[in-house]
């Protein structure tokens, strides 16, 4: 059973976005203010090839791009049925009037080759109504069974010229996925494209697993198994799928761990003796640092982007609330006064926000605040939302939901930080704990 702290566990400040654009001063831009507006319309043309084999591949790619861009809420794709001109030539001036004339505000253009056993694929993007190109074409390349991270890539360099964002994209989240009833659910370590694409399972479902981490390399993942018959930490590499274990002192339970800014160290917590509290982990010599020591239960640990503070989840005040103290310990600052309790606090790699879940009068929220505790604001409302986990631009969160009549059974969702645009990740079957990496290299 999920809650806000459990016995096993010892547990955009933005609003809407809105278009701007003067033709004269400056080129086409989201920004992220007070108003809230139609999607940006986007026409994404065929990408120049010449051969039936990358027309197909195109389609694909397009597809990916389409979907991703789509699914910020901020662009509304232009149906190709519309278009006057269609683009032939990937170095041909661009026919302004006639994309203007169908309200296009941004044009991507492009083109596919195959090179011996690679694709390389270029695409220009074109602010219609100031008649410029926004930054200089790009060309990307890989495998053909690597074409999705093309599209994302395209798909993210679109996004981040148009909003002045960082990419997003082009990455993946961790997870559990979960199968059969409620009395007997099989959980799985999985990891998978942040769009739900690409599912690879990493546990065979003999063990229960819980609450990943990915490394800020990408090339491992921490998590919490029950192995033992206790909660303790593993780390696993992602392209050996060697375990490690972290902590696993017998009789005693480590959990909620996670990484630091450089992946040299984690944070955990470590309950013995019916005390629960944090440490920090040197990963190469091993070496222990006890960073709190009080009655209470301190869990959910989460550094800072700089790795100069920690944010976790206490209740030394009687009640789950969030706490922020200097990384190497020190006095803890409480910076949530809200009706209702707080847990599982995560920083935004912007360093601008920490997000958190929030359960008030019966409901369940996921929320975000500044690190001081101001400009609290809550983007979600549900039976039970916990457990968020930010984008590696800082600007999406993905968490767990679980709705009445259920069954227990888990799913994943997004919502930007505006409170906008929440949606189901679409995954097979049941899912939760999602940890969103880095951007892949």
């Amino acid at each position: 059973m999920r809650r806000l702290t459990t016995a096993c566990l010892a547990a955009l400040c933005l609003a809407a976005p809105a278009f701007a654009q003067d033709a004269v001063r400056g080129p086409l831009r989201i920004e992220i203010t007070d108003g809230v507006i139609e999607p940006v319309p986007i026409a994404l043309s065929d990408f120049v090839t010449s051969s039936i084999q990358g027309q197909e591949m195109v389609q694909k790619i397009l597809g990916v791009v389409r979907n991703d861009l789509e699914g910020t809420g901020l662009f509304r794709t232009i149906s190709r049925d519309a278009f006057i001109s269609p683009v032939t030539n990937f170095d041909s001036p661009v026919a302004y009037a006639d994309w203007k004339a169908i309200n296009a505000q941004a044009l991507v253009t492009g083109a596919l080759d195959y090179e011996g056993d690679r694709i390389v694929v270029k695409f220009r993007l074109f602010d219609i109504f100031s008649e410029q190109q926004l930054g200089d074409g790009l060309q990307f390349q890989g495998s053909p069974d690597g074409w999705r991270r093309i599209a994302h890539k395209v798909a993210d360099a679109v996004y981040s010229r148009i909003t002045g964002e960082g990419p997003y994209f082009d990455s993946r989240v961790a997870f559990v996925s979960e199968t059969g009833p409620k009395d007997a659910r099989v959980k799985r370590l999985a990891v998978m494209d942040q769009d739900g694409a690409n599912v690879k399972f990493l546990t065979d479902g003999r063990d229960l697993v819980l609450a990943p981490r990915v490394s800020p390399d990408n090339n491992r993942v921490l998590y919490t198994s029950y192995s033992s018959g206790f909660p303790q930490i593993y780390e696993m590499n992602l392209n050996s799928l060697s375990v490690t274990a972290i902590e696993n002192q017998a009789g005693a339970m480590s959990f909620a761990p996670r990484y630091s800014h450089d992946g040299r160290s984690i944070l955990f917590s470590f309950e013995q003796g019916g005390n629960t509290d944090l440490y920090k982990l040197d990963l190469n010599t091993r070496q222990r640092t006890r960073l709190t020591d009080a009655a209470s239960i301190e869990t959910a640990p989460s550094f800072s982007p700089d790795g100069k503070q920690i944010v976790f989840e206490s209740d030394r005040s009687g009640a789950p609330q969030l706490y922020v103290m200097p990384a190497g310990g020190g006095e803890p600052k409480r910076i949530s006064f809200g009706a209702g309790k707080y847990g599982t606090p995560v920083w935004s790699p912007k360093g601008d926000y920490i997000a958190f879940t929030k359960q008030n009068q019966g409901r369940f929220h996921i929320g975000v605040m500044r690190p001081d505790g101001s400009e609290e604001r809550l983007l979600t409302a549900a039976f039970l939302d916990e457990a968020p986990t930010w984008s590696p631009n800082g600007r999406v969160l993905m968490f767990t939901r679980e709705t009445p009549g259920s069954g227990g059974a888990a799913q994943i969702y997004s919502v930007d930080i505006t409170g906008r645009n929440l949606q189901r990740v679409p995954t097979q079957g049941s899912a939760s704990d999602p940890a969103w990496s880095a951007l892949m290299k």
